[in-house]
């Protein structure tokens, strides 16, 4: 994939976004203590941010939190990139969402097919997929097929992830046929479906490819059309050195986006996905990851779930499919604490926090440093967008995310 010049002065890049930015729908903006928020606790998240930068955690980040459909706060700290130059971050920056982009791309994507009656949770993937090849119970024989359900509550028992560099020494790059062929018939199967919690990737590239199948189209554009377009966003897509077309701006969205890893030539990689089976396996259309946003427009997706499935009258899902997307399905095992796409109390869980709702509370997290938790108790979200990794793969922002989920609830004063 082609990369982004890096020497683009800093002032041409802000002006590319502010020109983004000149758009109809984005949330109001209000005083925390209209919502029910203390502004003197919330300064105690931006804070956090601050010690994370000073500590070298993250080079920069923007945090958002969002209450009553409203953003209450809305703040950028730090550097958007320190190589090959310093730039400043800005609230209008965008993020490689890495694993994030299995919520709110693919599941969200993949829960308009099961409303609309093209898929259902227990359909067996061999359904889709020919050749899906089931669990084995290696005592007695016996053969358990992998269902929808399964896949997007990772609890298919599939492995998490399998080689880059073995998948292109047999194929080659670019090849998303050989991918879920090596993912069907191949991976592991590691466990009785449903009884216990292993998160995997491969999980949603397989629902990446259910849905291309179902529907005749890739995943990228289905989630353009159904999901990004259709809420309005414009600083949201797979494909950001492509631009948007639909928004009036194509070619500024890759100017607006925060560098990732420093690679073997001495750049980091800039709107171009960070993650492996993603870039080189998948070309950047992908279940697993591959989508960009910024703070604004994830508060906005944020806002609508919390919503029932709709804001500003545009609605992308009903109120039935928001609730069952954010239970616990009672089939599986208690263990497993997933929800359809999204993390309610499995053994993930701990980052958002000790003071959320703990049973109607729900996160998704991202290898580069995103995160997204809503409590639908508190009618609240929190959008943490960082870049741990650039500009070298390190550190852990575990911590940071539960301090702001803390402080976050905290700071609700109703």
């Amino acid at each position: 994939m082609k990369r982004v010049a890096t020497a683009l002065a800093g002032i041409f890049l802000i002006a590319g976004c502010a020109i983004q930015n000149v758009r109809s729908g984005n949330l109001e903006k209000v005083a925390p203590e209209s919502v029910g928020l203390s502004s003197s606790r919330l300064e105690l998240a931006g804070r956090a941010m601050e010690e994370a930068i000073a500590d070298g955690t993250i080079p920069g980040g923007v945090l958002a939190v969002v209450r009553h459909g409203k953003i209450a706060w809305l703040e950028a700290y730090g550097n958007r990139s320190v190589v090959p130059q310093t730039e400043p971050m800005t609230t209008e920056t965008m993020f490689d969402l890495a694993s994030c982009s299995k919520c709110v791309g693919t599941t969200l994507s993949f829960m308009q097919l099961v409303e609309q009656g093209k898929v259902r949770l227990t359909d067996n993937v061999s359904l889709y997929i020919p050749d899906f090849k089931p669990w084995t119970d290696p005592q007695t024989g016996e053969k358990v097929e992998i269902t929808v359900r399964d896949l997007l509550t990772h609890s298919s028992g599939i492995d998490p992830y399998l080689s880059v560099k073995n998948m292109t020494e047999r194929f080659g790059g670019n090849c998303p046929d050989s991918l879920m062929r090596v993912i069907a018939t191949e991976a592991g199967r590691n466990f009785r479906p449903g009884t216990d919690f292993m998160y995997s990737c491969l999980n949603f590239v397989t629902l990446q490819n259910i849905l291309q199948n179902v529907t005749g189209e890739r995943l990228c554009d289905y989630a353009q059309e159904n999901i990004f377009d259709a809420l309005a966003l414009t600083h949201t897509c797979y494909f950001p050195l492509d631009g948007k077309p639909s928004c009036g701006h194509a070619g500024l969205l890759a100017e607006c986006c925060a560098p990732t890893e420093v690679q073997e030539d001495g750049l980091p990689l800039v709107a171009a996905v960070h993650d492996p089976i993603a870039r080189v396996l998948n070309s950047g259309n992908s279940g697993n990851a591959g989508v960009f946003s910024n703070a604004e427009d994830l508060c906005r997706i944020a806002a609508c779930l919390l919503n029932g499935g709709t804001v500003d009258g545009k609605r992308i899902l009903s109120p039935a499919t928001v609730r069952m997307m954010f239970t616990v399905p009672e089939e599986n095992d208690p263990a497993v604490g997933r929800a359809l796409g999204w993390d309610c109390s499995s053994s993930h869980s701990g980052l958002k926090g000790d003071l959320l709702s703990r049973d109607n509370s729900f996160m998704h997290t991202g290898y580069t440093g995103p995160s997204i938790v809503m409590d639908l108790d508190n009618d609240l979200a929190v959008i943490i967008l960082a870049h741990r990794v650039h500009p070298t793969d390190k550190g852990s922002v575990g911590r940071l995310r539960a301090r702001i989920a803390n402080i976050v609830a905290g700071a609700i004063t109703e």
